[in-house]
């Protein structure tokens, strides 16, 4: 029963933070398309190149805060990663020399009554 609480707890945690990296990547693209667009508004408009200059400066600023933002949330996957090995209920358990699965059996395998 608790283990079954741990990996359903787990579960939740690592859906969320696929959820935060999404939103992340997804809030960069925009932020990018953002750019794109106030470039092409500048040119149809035909204003100074110092027009726009100022609004260039903050979103560029907030890109490089959301860069940073993404830097640590994968610092956090990594640090939920390694977390993940000392959570009884969670570690990858391995028996025998640690190598693959053999694709056939080695050994005649019966039961003995």
């Amino acid at each position: 029963m608790r283990k079954h609480q741990i990996e359903n707890a787990a579960f939740e945690v690592a859906t969320q933070v696929r959820a935060v990296e999404d939103s992340i990547d997804s809030a960069l693209a925009e932020m990018a398309e953002l750019q794109a667009r106030i470039m092409r508004a500048n040119s149809v408009a035909r204003t100074g190149f110092g027009t726009v200059h100022p609004v260039l400066q903050q979103l560029a600023a907030a890109v490089s805060g959301l860069v940073d933002a993404r830097g640590s949330v994968v610092g956090c996957h990594a640090a939920l990663a390694d977390a993940k090995g000392k959570v009884p209920g969670l570690r990858t358990v391995g028996f025998g020399d640690g190598e693959e699965c053999p694709k056939t059996a080695v050994a005649d395998l019966r039961i003995v009554a």
